[in-house]
């Protein structure tokens, strides 16, 4: 699906789950919406699953936006006291559309949890009150972190001993009940705004797709280097090892060091959610012939967040850094700010020199940058989808330098391999169903949906009595052209497609049958665990 189409379906107010590979475009065509919803006079709840991501996105986490905090889950008595929490009923009460950007590090229980709070605090019980939810992320990323007591992820855990068979790892937000009845729509981005090599396209598919082979091993054994390298960032797997390179490296130039201290203003718990997820520390130590990686993108400026370059002088009228990039582009670096705002009112902000060291990074910080070239130590890595993030991070294998490899590096999480498969196919059912609409069928949904919004063209008086008929609307109008679309699959249904398909049937037939897109019907099959390719699929 291209951002194109995947902005016209946003526009409807449905439900979508907006994913795609690394450097596909889900953060610019969430800002394109962002965008198209402010211009209409509708102010979205941004949010993200972690603090890093929040504040890139200048939005809450989730946990403090819906008010459910850390906790592990809520009781009737949680949900009677945030009701009484005036400015959070206010915040939630009043809003229409609810991004969550990095979806795939938020577990099933979160989102579940988020589902009762808003439902409790919009008194609806709708699926997650009424909201447009749009979740943001690609599920090969980095995975939920959950409390250890949950022993979610142990081998054990996952090995059903009685059957000898692997169970679903249930921590994914795909696995809350919260996903299943908000009926997520799919757009599956196939656009690639990053990578543009060939080779090494194939290679980060492979892995996706758990087939990486010898031929794959070989491209990567070019690319190890022993040395290290000191004119590109390195990416490990723990922050300890960071704060190490970049201290000795830092200490290794034998002049005075300029320290830049970080501003703050606004509620305390809000600036400390601000602190936690800036890339730029506190206290930013800085000298002459550092190499530093801007944290914040400044397209005017002339850079973006994993911008590289080096500290060549200090303003001598401002005092503040002066850097040249790796693309030999001179920038003097003025203090930048990361916010919090609700309804276009800022509500906390801090404010410092958009810069970070750069010898080293941890992959985790790494999510969501574009490097030109970065050295990585991959031989501790723990987690299902971290070597994936951080050999992504790079545009081209030839500014991919290795120093370390294990196995875990190249493998990512079994369950995403095949529900990635499912989504893919959904996206395609969407696409489909989608193609059907005329122009002016799709401009009078989103005008439905802007005006069920309380936008612009709203009348006064008529919010209330278009609220929550939105995304229902979409699917009737979907369901004029396909009767099913969309509609869920009932056992009966399963058994039938099921014994069909035993039969040989094909998709044709099937899809005539059950009054379902191609996408729809190769999606259950997958889910039914009936097939695995569809593309061997007639």
């Amino acid at each position: 699906m291209t951002q194109a189409e995947a902005l016209q379906i946003l526009k409807t107010g449905a439900n979508v789950f907006l994913t795609g590979e690394p450097g596909s475009g889900k953060t610019y065509t969430v800002n394109a919406y962002v965008k198209w919803l402010r211009e209409q006079g509708i102010e979205p709840a941004i949010t993200a699953s972690t603090g890093i991501a929040a504040t890139h996105i200048g939005g809450y986490t989730i946990h403090s936006w819906s008010g459910i905090g850390i906790k592990p889950h809520l009781t009737e008595y949680d949900l009677d006291h945030m009701a009484t929490n005036e400015r959070l009923v206010k915040r939630v009460g009043g809003a229409h559309t609810l991004i969550i950007d990095e979806i795939s590090m938020l577990s099933s229980d979160t989102l579940t949890m988020v589902d009762q709070a808003c439902r409790a605090l919009r008194h609806s019980s709708e699926p997650f009150g009424g909201l447009q939810v749009v979740c943001v992320g690609d599920f090969f990323q980095l995975p939920p972190v959950v409390s250890r007591t949950r022993n979610w992820g142990r081998t054990e855990d996952l090995f059903d001993r009685e059957t000898d068979t692997r169970k679903a790892d249930q921590r994914f937000a795909f696995r809350s009940p919260s996903w299943e009845v908000a009926n997520f729509m799919v757009a599956y981005l196939s656009e690639q705004h990053r990578q543009e090599d060939p080779t090494f396209l194939a290679l980060l598919g492979a892995i996706r797709r758990g087939e990486v082979g010898e031929d794959h091993h070989e491209i990567l054994k070019e690319r190890f280097e022993a040395v290290e390298r000191q004119d590109v960032p390195r990416l490990f797997s723990h922050n300890v090892d960071v704060d190490v390179l970049n201290q000795r490296e830092l200490d290794k130039i034998a002049i005075n060091t300029r320290e830049f201290i970080m501003t703050s203003r606004g509620p305390e718990a809000l600036v400390a959610q601000l602190k936690k997820g800036c890339l730029s520390p506190e206290k930013l130590f800085l000298k002459v012939g550092a190499r530093v990686m801007f944290t914040k993108n400044n397209f005017e400026e002339g850079f973006v967040n994993g911008t590289l370059g080096k500290v060549v002088s200090f303003s001598e009228t401002s005092g503040y850094p002066e850097v040249m990039t790796d693309k030999n582009k001179f920038i003097e670096v003025e203090p930048a700010e990361w916010a919090i705002e609700d309804n276009n009112k800022i509500l906390a902000s801090v404010s410092q020199i958009p810069l970070r060291l750069a010898w080293a990074i941890t992959i985790h910080k790494s999510q969501g940058m574009s490097l030109d070239a970065a050295q990585m130590d991959l031989s501790q890595t723990f987690e299902y989808g971290q070597g994936y993030v951080a050999l992504s991070r790079v545009r081209t294998l030839s500014g991919l330098i290795l120093k370390g490899l294990n196995r875990r590096a190249l493998e990512v999480h079994p369950d995403i391999q095949s529900v990635d498969i499912e989504f893919r196919d959904l996206s395609l059912a969407a696409e489909e169903s989608f193609a059907k609409l005329a122009e002016e069928e799709l401009e009078k949904m989103h005008e439905n949906f802007v005006k069920a919004s309380g936008g612009k063209k709203v009348e006064k008086g008529s919010e209330k009595k278009s609220k929550g008929k939105t995304k229902s609307g979409v699917l009737d109008k979907l369901r004029e052209k396909s009767p099913s679309a969309y509609k869920k699959w009932s056992e009966e249904d399963d058994m039938a497609l099921k014994i069909r398909f035993e039969e040989g049937a094909s998709v044709k037939a099937l899809m005539k049958e059950f009054g379902r897109q191609k996408g729809g019907i190769t999606a259950r099959l997958v889910k039914l665990g009936l097939i695995e390719d569809p593309g061997v699929l007639t």
